[in-house]
Parts: C-alpha cells; sequence; structure tokens
C-alpha cells in the first residue's frame, strides 16, 4: 500500500463538512501528510423566457471573493498545526471539481462529509460524496456528520 503524503478535503461550508475539514487535519497531521482544502462554488445560470443570463464579471467576482473569505475563514482555527494546509477554489460541478483536482494534484486520498442518508434521500436529494465515491482515481473517506 502506497503511504498517503497528500489528502485532498473537499469543504462547502456547512457543518458536515467542518467536522470532514476536522477529521482530514487530524489525520493529515498523523500521517505527516500535507491537505489540500478545495470549495467548489457554482455561478448560477438565470433561465428566463427569452434565454439564458450568465452573471456579470461584477457578481462572478464578488462570488468569488465571498468564497475566499469563507475559506480563509474555516481554515483560520489550524493555523497552528503540525501540517501544511492550503486553500483551493473552484467554480463548476462539486463532485467533477473534486474528482479533477484529485488527479490534478496527485492526491492520495479524497474527504468528504457525507449526511449518511439511505437510498431513497440520494435518489431525491443526490449526494456528492456518493458521485465521488463512484468516479474518484483514488480513494474515497467518506466522514459522517456529528448528528448522525
Amino acid at each position: 500500500m502506497n503511504a498517503i503524503r497528500h489528502i485532498l478535503v473537499a469543504l462547502d461550508f456547512n457543518p458536515i463538512s467542518e467536522h470532514a475539514l476536522t477529521y482530514a487535519v487530524d489525520l493529515a497531521e498523523r500521517l505527516g501528510a500535507r491537505l489540500t482544502v478545495l470549495h467548489v462554488y457554482s455561478l448560477a445560470v438565470l433561465m428566463a423566457l427569452d434565454g439564458e443570463y450568465l452573471p456579470t464579471a461584477e457578481g462572478a467576482s464578488n462570488k468569488a471573493g465571498d468564497a475566499q473569505k469563507h475559506l480563509d475563514a474555516a481554515l483560520l482555527p489550524f493555523a497552528g498545526r503540525k501540517v501544511a494546509i492550503h486553500g483551493v477554489l473552484r467554480v463548476g460541478s462539486a463532485a467533477e471539481e473534486i474528482c479533477a483536482q484529485a488527479t490534478e494534484l496527485g492526491a492520495d486520498l479524497v474527504v468528504v462529509g457525507t449526511h449518511g442518508r439511505g437510498a431513497l434521500g440520494r435518489a431525491l436529494l443526490g449526494s456528492v460524496a456518493q458521485s465521488v465515491l463512484h468516479t474518484s482515481p483514488v480513494p474515497v473517506l467518506t466522514v459522517r456528520g456529528t448528528d448522525a
């Protein structure tokens, strides 16, 4: 088995993904691995009767700025830890970007939070974690929320 030297953790700023981040930081610290924290956001396309409206450059810039502020704030509590942590923002589909970043960054493990829903919940709501599990080029560790 190969050593885990680089962990990629997905963060969408909900309590479940924040719990997964804490778990990933602890794991990375124990393994001596570095950690990349990935937040993927989308730029909503508005649909109207006369076509699609893409966000303005200013709107896209504001969304990126807000995402960066949230990412910086999420990483701040881990500043004193003995692990190298790097934050990354991407725009697009969360599951696709997580898998693409795992490949691009050479991650050895992906960590994602999950609600732990059953089949009906996944069918009704979909699941980024489920999609990553099926398409990731590297092993995936799912971390259930603390209320599970």
